[in-house]
């Protein structure tokens, strides 16, 4: 075979970006830095958001936003099963216990109308997923949390440029982390941000990122800085280096081009595919929304495909094009079994969809010749004319 593999996912750095990380490199500023600071007003500035707090990943934005909320053990989390494991192993950490309610089968997001039943007089938290940069309806979820006097913490890790009835997601609600991960729609190599209007949330974010201490790198050792500081509390090493931030102070001037042609190429799968019997295709609301495209995930049909999602993905290999598994059912994991009772038959929908979901390969600099090149691997393998 003569074509190089196509892989589901590749990070789009042009040589701006790579200027910069060099020039950070020879500045002698790696860490954090005046690049961090940029650019943290550059995303409170794209989020249209009060705070925006710059960190080494998107993990460690939900295990601080949990932790700045003050859950006691025995608190609860309501979240989804269709999810990375970082999602529940940050509410683990933090002292709490992960309850999970269903997948609205259609959306892949989290079902609004089985939230409320979860909630107890230990719930503290919802924390949905923006699955695959699709929104969850806010409007709906809001209603239930301010009902029951919850917060809500948004994992928006797919979600970096989505918008839900014209306003982006980090410019309303309570909090929401995001990730730079590389790929993700944007990157910082490694990195994530949280936002929040919460003045206390950020002000105990900003502490716990960085050893407790009251002023960060950049005020001590920069010039005009002093080396005095207090420790106010115990924290934790999750700051953003001025390396990371160099990479995405170009990511982010360029993130809504990356959008707009993931959107192109989501587009053109769902037109050539939506005749395709082997396929359930993602389906979107009826609420106004722009959604981030991340992640292109139809559902495998078995019986009309004759073979399973994992013998999809292997034909597509031997055809030397990736694809991606997002996600498992992360309640069957031997840890969340074990410690947590769940079972096989707890969440339908999710152990459905997990089954039969693949990423098809999608990313900004993928040409439309290598799309061409997915569609026609799938005929081959389906025999498809």
């Amino acid at each position: 075979m003569t074509e190089t593999f196509l892989p589901f996912s590749r990070p789009s750095i042009n040589q701006e970006a790579i200027d910069e990380v060099v020039d950070c490199l020879k500045s002698g500023w790696i860490a954090t830095g005046p690049r961090v600071a940029q650019f943290t007003e550059d995303l409170k500035k794209y989020l249209n958001a009060p705070h925006a707090l710059t960190l080494m990943s998107a993990t460690g934005g939900l295990h601080l936003a949990l932790l700045a909320l003050d859950l006691k053990p025995g608190d609860e989390v309501i979240t989804t099963p269709l999810t990375f494991a970082a999602t529940l192993n940050a509410i683990v950490l933090a002292g709490a216990k992960p309850v999970l309610v269903d997948i609205d089968p259609k959306t892949l997001n989290i079902d609004l109308n089985q939230v409320e039943k979860a909630i107890t007089k230990k719930t503290r938290v919802i924390m949905p997923v923006h699955f695959a940069g699709l929104p969850v309806d806010l409007d709906a979820l809001y209603t239930i949390a301010n009902k029951y006097n919850l917060r809500v913490i948004e994992d928006a890790a797919h979600a970096i440029g989505t918008e839900y009835k014209n306003k982006k997601i980090g410019s309303f609600g309570d909090i929401q982390v995001f990730s730079f991960h590389p790929i993700k729609n944007m990157t910082t190599g490694e990195g994530g941000c949280v936002t929040t209007r919460d003045d206390v949330v950020a002000k105990k974010i900003s502490l716990l990122r960085f050893h407790g201490i009251d002023r960060d790198s950049w005020n001590r050792y920069g010039k005009g800085g002093t080396q005095d500081y207090e420790v106010v509390l115990p924290g934790f090493k999750y700051n953003m280096t001025d390396i990371q931030a160099a990479l995405g102070i170009h990511q982010l001037k360029a993130l809504d081009h990356f959008n707009q042609r993931r959107n192109e190429l989501a587009d053109r799968y769902h037109e050539i595919l939506s005749s395709w019997s082997q396929w359930t295709l993602p389906e979107r609301p009826d609420f106004q929304h722009k959604h981030a495209w991340h992640l292109y995930t139809p559902l495998l049909n078995e019986s009309v495909a004759k073979m399973n999602r994992d013998e999809f993905m292997i034909a597509m290999k031997e055809n030397n094009i990736g694809t991606g598994l997002h996600f498992r059912a992360v309640h069957l994991y031997p840890y969340y079994r074990d410690t947590f009772g769940f079972k096989l038959g707890d969440f339908p929908h999710a152990e459905n969809i997990c089954e039969r979901i693949v990423s098809l390969p999608l990313f900004p600099d993928m040409t439309t010749a290598e799309q061409d090149r997915v569609i026609d691997a799938m005929k081959k393998i389906f025999n498809v004319k």
